[in-house]
């Protein structure tokens, strides 16, 4: 079979015919019918020798969506033929996080005592699914997605997921007055805007630095996309501040500013990891009640909440699809900021 593969680190990836992938016990086999792109990915190709646990050549890929096509002797046969996305988060399952549904939060998925980062899932330490064909190690990381199409389906296990996790946890702050940043409307952060308005808010400003992603922002349903936090300042103060700003960038430019935003008892939630440093203390002259927080990824069932959305039709990716030949040039577009929203490989194209 074909499969997309970082065989060095440092370099791009190659396409590769491999072995179709053995399975056993409670694994499941998937036929990948759309995989994402992520700029995840960029930060795996990117890393110097050392700093991932990861065993080379591994086949990325952590958004995808498929159908169950085989199963191991004690795997779950009832899900063959099941069209599902998989939670791209392979925990313990017996951790007191994982006990308690924070699979995200795995005590077993932290990094090594050396300061290796571990395997986490499909793409990120175990093979993933831009290949087209994906072994899962049970039917615990499956979310059924019923009718909803693969390319619709694969982006919602990362951008949907991070996005709706990163909004969920500050349900208490969200109803129809919430005054909401999103900054970078990219794969995730054109999701997070329709999450919101699914969740009641109006009242959306978004920011981009790339103008062809203010269209994307509107369609979505942001009130008004600026190129900068500077630029959106006026909108933000004359709604009385910002109650909850999500920074889908973490860069330098998005996060210094974005204190000086926040309406008393607002919170930033730091989604990106650009560089981005926030000195934070209580004699800094921030408004009362202030709060900074970085979620990671998302739980299970969180995941089946953003499918849900997208059954509904209140949550639509914007994709652009490629075929294998076509992944390479597709990295590049996404490392240049080129394509907006997210780009799926789709392995019959």
């Amino acid at each position: 079979m074909l499969a997309v593969q970082l065989t060095a680190w440092g370099e791009s990836p190659v396409v590769r015919e491999v072995p179709e992938p053995a399975f056993t016990g409670k694994q499941l086999l998937i036929k990948v019918g759309a995989a994402g792109l992520c700029r995840s990915d960029l930060g795996v190709m990117d890393s110097p020798v050392g700093r991932f646990d990861y065993p080379l050549p591994l086949t990325l890929g952590h958004e995808v969506a498929g159908i169950v096509v085989d199963a191991g002797p004690e795997g779950n046969r009832s899900l063959i033929g099941e069209s599902v996305v998989v939670h791209g988060i392979w925990s313990c399952q017996a951790c007191r996080n994982c006990r308690r549904g924070r699979q995200n939060y795995c005590l077993e998925l932290v990094p090594r005592q050396d300061g290796r980062l571990s395997p986490i899932g499909n793409g990120l330490g175990h093979h993933g699914g831009l290949a087209e064909l994906m072994v899962v190690p049970s039917a615990d990381v499956l979310v059924p997605t019923g009718a909803l199409p693969a390319e619709q389906a694969a982006p919602l296990a990362d951008a949907g997921l991070t996005a709706y996790h990163a909004i969920r946890l500050h349900k208490d702050l969200i109803d129809s007055d919430t005054v909401a940043v999103v900054v970078g409307i990219g794969g995730l952060g054109h999701l997070a805007v329709q999450i919101l308005r699914a969740l009641g808010v109006r009242r959306i400003v978004a920011v981009d630095t790339r103008e062809q992603a203010h269209e994307l922002a509107i369609g979505s349903g942001a009130k008004a996309c600026h190129l900068t936090l500077e630029g959106a300042a006026r909108d933000i103060a004359t709604l009385g501040g910002a109650d909850l700003i999500f920074d889908f960038v973490g860069a330098p430019p998005t996060i210094g500013p974005a204190p000086g935003l926040l309406a008393p008892g607002g919170r930033i939630v730091v989604v990106g990891s650009a560089g981005g440093r926030l000195t934070v203390g209580k004699d800094l002259g921030f408004v009362s009640g202030w709060q900074v927080g970085a979620p990671f990824w998302g739980t299970t069932d969180d995941l089946r909440d953003v499918v849900a959305l997208a059954q509904a039709g209140t949550l639509h990716a914007e994709v652009t699809r490629f075929g294998f030949s076509e992944v390479r040039d597709a990295y590049r577009k996404l490392r240049s900021g080129s394509f907006a929203g997210r780009g799926v490989l789709v392995p019959g194209l």
